[in-house]
């Protein structure tokens, strides 16, 4: 058994190794703060596809399905194992530990681990709800943040980037030295060229969501009601500029556009449903490589607090909704807003008037860092409380086996 004392070892906000052990207490802690529903649907529960399950909010959407509604069914991400110079990725350690909590609460929940792009993945999947679960499906949670997408029809890879559009971006950003010391440093961000936009709108709109929704339709593998969600994001004013209104955004756009149309047909062909859940700010692997976030939430933790509402809460509220245990609450383009408390007129100005304050002699003053530093180690296993970062741990945790 290989067993190492694990240290963080990152550059920027990218560390070498996760932490087995702080991993499998960061998801035992997000269940814990998952509400509990006042009631569990009877019998084996609604089976539920979510693809992206290993992270971030997609990782908060599995929880919370299978705590909140009862869910089992199928969980995709894509995750590298350990070697013997380094360790799993920290995905694939919460993938071990969330199927551990599954079959304690006695969810059929099978975990796969592969590219979601693919058809051969799209077809393992079918297959699987075909033999295992019954030959339906009730919801898919699409939850997919990635900077490559082959497509399966053409063999084209496309990759996505980080760009403004129209003119170069100059923002304010967050960075910590080897030390953990911050600094308010401006960058700037070349515009979009070429193809950029639509690079990044083939691998991150909406094009894979609505292949899933197609592929499994053809195998007459939806439910009656059959509704699924597309995880997105909107975010502040301060950071617009290189997300909504960038290549990002402009693929956010196409994913909403996505929902429409497959609204549409879902309600003509299962009486079923499409939207996107724009959900709130947090930290995740996704969002500390974007411009200014890292700056944005640490600023907006600092305003809110406690206030800040966590993925898990936030994801638990998509489930009840889903369900139809509460009310689907659309904005004017038919997206779930998650985001509320966000985006109040109180909370941005307060933010912002920290922003225009941020440099680096006054920014643990207006920012909660404490926090932000702690977030971004939690990401991989570090930082979680109650863990013993001495102590020696086994690296070579297996994927969670769904022959059985």
């Amino acid at each position: 058994m290989n067993e190492r004392v694990l240290t963080p070892r990152n550059r920027g906000f990218l560390f070498l190794d996760s932490h087995p052990v702080g991993c499998q207490q960061l998801v035992a802690d997000m269940w814990q703060t998952c509400p509990a529903p006042a009631s569990l649907p009877e019998g084996a529960g609604p089976v539920a596809l979510v693809i992206g399950s290993s992270a971030g909010y997609g990782l908060a959407a599995t929880l919370a399905g299978l705590k909140r509604a009862g869910i089992r069914g199928i969980a995709v991400s894509f995750e590298k194992a350990p070697t013997e110079r380094r360790t799993a990725t920290a995905g694939w350690y919460r993938t071990a530990a969330t199927a551990d909590i599954a079959r304690t609460a006695g969810r059929d929940m099978v975990f796969l681990n592969g590219d979601a792009f693919s058809d051969t993945m799209k077809n393992q999947v079918a297959d699987l709800i075909e033999q295992r679960f019954g030959g339906r499906l009730d919801y898919l949670i699409y939850s997919v943040a990635a900077p490559r997408r082959t497509d399966p029809d053409t063999g084209i890879t496309y990759s996505s980037v980080l760009k403004p559009i129209g003119q170069a971006n100059r923002t304010k950003t967050l960075l910590f030295d080897d030390q953990g010391v911050p600094e308010v440093r401006e960058v700037e961000t070349g515009p979009a060229e070429g193809d950029d936009v639509e690079q990044t709108v083939a691998v991150m709109g909406g094009a894979d969501w609505e292949r899933w929704i197609d592929h499994l339709a053809s195998r007459g593998l939806l439910a009656d009601g059959f509704a699924t969600a597309a995880l997105s994001y909107i975010g502040s004013p301060l950071t617009a500029a290189i997300y909504r209104q960038g290549t990002i955004g402009a693929a956010k756009g196409h994913l909403e556009a996505t929902a429409r149309t497959l609204n549409e047909r879902l309600d003509k062909t299962v009486g079923g449903r499409a939207v996107t859940s724009v959900n709130g700010a947090a930290v995740t692997q996704s969002s500390t490589a974007i411009p200014g976030i890292a700056l944005y939430t640490g600023l907006l933790r600092g305003v809110l607090g406690e206030d800040l509402v966590p993925p898990i809460r936030q994801l638990a509220a998509l489930w009840d909704q889903l369900t139809g245990a509460a009310a689907l609450a659309l904005d004017d383009e038919g997206r779930v807003r998650l985001d509320t408390w966000e985006l109040t007129d109180d909370v941005q100005a307060a933010v912002a008037e920290r922003w225009e304050a941020a440099t680096t002699a006054t920014i643990a003053d207006l920012a909660d860092l404490d926090w932000f530093h702690a977030e971004v180690q939690r990401l991989y296993g570090f930082s979680v409380p109650g863990v013993d970062y001495t102590t020696a741990v086994a690296i070579d945790v297996p994927w969670p086996d769904h022959t059985s």
